[in-house]
C-alpha cells in the first residue's frame, strides 16, 4: 500500500493496536492453526447459541401479553448476550495463551470422562 492511499479503519486501529503493544514490550505470537481453528468454532458456537436465544427471544415476545413484560423479556436477552460474549471472549482468549484445552468448555470435558463402574 503507497502512502498516499487512504487507510480503512481496521488498518488505522491495527497500527495503534501494534504501536501500543511495540510500547509495552508484548511479544508478538502468531496463532497456530489449531488456535485458529479453536477460535472459528468457539465463535461459530456462540453465533449459533445466539441465534436459538434470538428465536426463543421472538417467539417469548408473541406471547407476552403487557410492555412490562416485553420489557423483562429484553432485560433477560440482554443479560443472556452479555453473559455469552463474555463467556466467548474468555474462551477465545484462553486459546490465544495457549490453553485451547481450557477454552473448549466443561461440556466436551464430561463426555470424556468414563462412568463409573457399579460396585457389586
Amino acid at each position: 500500500m503507497t502512502d498516499d492511499t487512504p487507510k480503512s479503519a481496521l488498518e488505522l486501529a491495527m497500527e495503534r493496536l501494534r504501536k501500543k503493544d511495540q510500547e509495552s514490550n508484548a511479544p508478538e505470537r502468531p496463532l497456530t492453526d489449531e488456535q485458529k481453528a479453536a477460535i472459528a468454532e468457539v465463535r461459530q458456537m456462540y453465533q449459533a447459541k445466539a441465534a436459538e436465544h434470538e428465536i426463543l427471544h421472538q417467539a417469548a415476545l408473541r406471547k407476552a401479553a403487557s410492555h412490562d413484560e416485553v420489557a423483562q423479556l429484553n432485560e433477560a436477552l440482554r443479560r443472556d448476550t452479555e453473559r455469552m460474549v463474555g463467556e466467548r471472549d474468555r474462551k477465545i482468549a484462553a486459546i490465544r495463551e495457549g490453553g485451547e484445552h481450557m477454552a473448549k468448555g466443561r461440556s466436551m470435558q464430561k463426555e470424556k470422562k468414563k462412568p463409573k463402574k457399579e460396585k457389586k
